[in-house]
């Protein structure tokens, strides 16, 4: 199972942030896309609010979809979720922070970095 950085990986796009729900948005479609191209299991976890019509915890085109909790950021959501997992070492995470991928390894998790896993993405697409 991937488990996404959202974030790490929208940041691998430039202008990203200028339209950050847009961004969400096609990044969801492009692991949509991987998910049923690679039969894989994809999470994504974002940073900030839910997006309007995309609550916590929702499955959009076959992938989860988690956001930060209130106070929190996607880092610690991504530990949450590997720390609750039956089986971490199933989880293939991806970022590019450094202290993250440390906390995760800690747990038994793979780890990617994203601008590998933009290359997938693009590769796939």
């Amino acid at each position: 199972m991937y488990l996404v950085d959202g974030n790490n990986v929208m940041g691998q796009r430039v202008g990203w942030h200028r339209d950050k729900p847009a961004a969400q948005r096609r990044l969801m479609a492009e692991l949509a896309r991987m998910s049923v191209e690679q039969n894989a299991s994809l999470t994504v976890v974002f940073d900030g609010r839910p997006l309007e019509d995309v609550v916590d915890g929702s499955v959009v085109d076959g992938v989860t979809v988690y956001f930060a909790r209130s106070g929190s950021d996607a880092d610690d959501r991504i530990v949450e979720l590997s720390r609750d997992a039956l089986d971490p070492g199933q989880i293939l995470a991806v970022t590019s922070d450094r202290q993250l991928r440390d906390r995760l390894q800690e747990l038994g998790v793979e780890t990617m970095r994203s601008g590998q896993f933009r290359r997938l993405l693009e590769k796939e697409g």
